[in-house]
C-alpha cells in the first residue's frame, strides 16, 4: 500500500459527525508528547505515524500532551515534529505547537465514541472512534491512558492495562517471563526504601551479578538513565543516575550476546500472534555508536548502527527466537503490538532483554522496519493496528 500525500502543513478542522447526512471514515486521534521523559521520542514517532497513516481510510485529529498534561489541538504537521540532531527537542506546549486546550469526555455509553471540545476556536470538534497512543514510558505506555480509555468505553491501538502496566516495570516483566519458563538476565532491585535502609546489602547482593552490570530504571524506555558498569566503585553512582528517572532500578548482569529485536503484532479473529523477521542491531564505533544501544546511539547516531533484518541467524535461533516472543507476548497478555528485545548467546539460548508495548515508529526504528523487510509496509501496518482496535470487543468483563 502506498503511502498517502499529507500537505505540509495541515490544520485539525472538524469533520461531519456521525448522522451529519453524510457517510465518514473512522476518525483516529494520534496522541502522542506526554509527561515522560520520552516526551520528544514520542513526537518523532508521531511524525512518522502521521506522514503515514493513510488519509483515504481515516480522518485524523492530532492531539499532544504537554509535560504539564493538557490535552491540546496540534496541526498535523510531522516535520515540526520529527526528532533532529540540529535544532532544540520538540516539545508540545499550549502556545506553541499546541492550537488549544482541549476537554476529553465520552459519547455517553458503552462503545459510544470519544468527543473533543476545544477551548478556543470550533467548540466541538466532533467524535473520535479510536484513539492511536504514541506515548513513551510513564502516564502513557504503563497502562494509566489505557485505564482511562477503558473507563470511557473508548477503542484504542494497542496493549490493554495489565500488559502495559507489566511490560513498563522491567521486574514485573522478569517475573511473568520466567514464570512462563522465558528466561531473562539475573538482577537485584534497588526500591527506594532498600537504598535508604540497606545500602550496602544491595551492593553486596550486586556483586553476586556478573560483570559488566547494567543499572537501569525499572519503568524508563529509549535507554533514558542506563549506565554500564565494570567495578563496584562505579555502582553508586549509577544507580543515583537511575533514580533520577525512576526511584526503581534494576541492576542486571551482562549477557553476552547478539542483540535481536522481534515485532510482534495481534492477531486476527482470536488467531495467533503474527511475528516477523527477527532483526539484529550492529553497531559501529568508528561512527559514533557507544559501549551499548544507548539513547545518542538509539535516536541521533544513525551512521553508527546498522539495523540488519533478516538477522544473520540459523534457522534453529530464527524458529527458537520467534517462538520466545510469541510466548511472551501472550505471558504478558498481549494486544496488539509489542516489540521483544532478545540477547542471543553464543550457546544458542535466547534470553529476553526487554519488552516494548509502544515501540518507536520513527524512519530509525526497527518495529515498523521489520514488518517492511516481512512484507507489510508502514501505511499497512498503522491501518492494520487501527483496524484491530476497532474489531476488538470492548466489555467490563473482559
Amino acid at each position: 500500500m502506498s503511502q498517502s500525500a499529507v500537505p505540509s502543513r495541515q490544520s485539525a478542522v472538524p469533520v461531519p459527525a456521525a448522522g451529519s447526512g453524510g457517510t465518514r471514515k473512522p476518525r483516529v486521534a494520534v496522541v502522542f508528547g506526554g509527561r515522560s521523559g520520552e516526551h520528544t521520542i514520542s513526537c518523532a514517532t508521531a511524525a512518522g505515524v502521521l506522514s503515514a497513516i493513510d488519509r483515504d481510510r481515516f480522518d485524523v485529529v492530532p492531539v499532544g500532551i504537554t509535560p504539564a498534561g493538557q490535552w491540546v489541538l496540534v496541526d498535523d504537521d510531522p516535520g515540526a515534529l520529527a526528532l533532529s540532531d540540529d535544532r532544540p527537542p520538540v516539545q508540545i506546549t499550549a502556545e506553541g505547537l499546541g492550537r488549544g486546550e482541549l476537554t476529553v469526555r465520552p459519547g455517553g455509553g458503552p462503545g459510544a465514541a470519544l468527543i473533543l471540545s476545544a477551548t478556543s476556536g470550533p467548540a466541538a470538534l466532533g467524535e473520535v472512534d479510536v484513539v492511536l497512543p504514541l506515548l513513551h514510558g510513564p502516564y502513557g505506555e504503563d497502562g494509566t491512558l489505557q485505564g482511562m480509555l477503558e473507563m470511557l468505553s473508548i477503542p484504542y491501538v494497542g496493549c490493554g492495562v495489565l500488559a502495559s502496566a507489566a511490560g513498563m516495570d522491567k521486574q514485573v516483566t522478569k517475573v511473568l517471563l520466567n514464570a512462563a519458563g522465558i528466561p531473562t538476565a539475573p538482577h537485584v532491585v534497588v526500591t527506594p526504601r532498600r537504598w535508604v535502609g540497606d545500602r550496602e546489602l544491595i551492593l553486596d547482593a550486586c556483586e553476586s551479578l556478573d560483570y559488566p552490570l547494567f543499572v537501569k530504571p525499572a519503568r524508563a524506555g529509549s535507554s533514558l538513565g542506563i549506565t554500564k558498569v565494570e567495578r563496584r566503585e562505579d555502582l553508586q553512582g549509577a544507580i543515583e543516575v537511575a533514580r533520577r528517572v525512576d526511584p526503581k532500578v534494576l541492576v542486571e548482569s551482562g549477557v553476552l550476546g547478539r542483540e535481536i529485536e522481534v515485532a510482534v503484532l495481534g492477531g486476527r479473529d482470536g488467531g495467533a500472534p503474527r511475528v516477523a523477521e527477527p532483526g539484529e542491531i550492529v553497531m559501529d564505533a568508528a561512527h559514533g555508536a557507544g559501549e551499548f544501544y544507548d539513547y545518542q546511539t538509539k535516536y541521533l547516531a544513525h551512521d553508527a548502527v546498522q539495523m540488519v533484518c533478516p538477522a544473520r541467524i540459523t534457522p534453529a535461533e530464527r524458529e527458537l527466537i520467534m517462538a520466545t516472543a510469541s510466548a511472551a507476548f501472550d505471558a504478558l497478555g498481549g494486544e496488539g503490538l509489542m516489540r521483544v528485545d532478545f540477547f542471543l548467546t553464543p550457546r544458542g539460548e535466547a534470553v529476553v532483554n526487554e519488552v516494548n508495548t509502544m515501540p518507536g515508529f520513527t524512519p530509525f526504528s526497527m518495529y515498523p522496519y521489520m514488518w517492511r523487510v516481512s512484507g507489510m509496509g508502514y501505511t499497512e501496518l498503522v491501518t492494520e493496528l487501527i483496524d484491530l482496535a476497532l474489531e476488538r470487543p470492548r466489555d467490563v468483563n473482559r
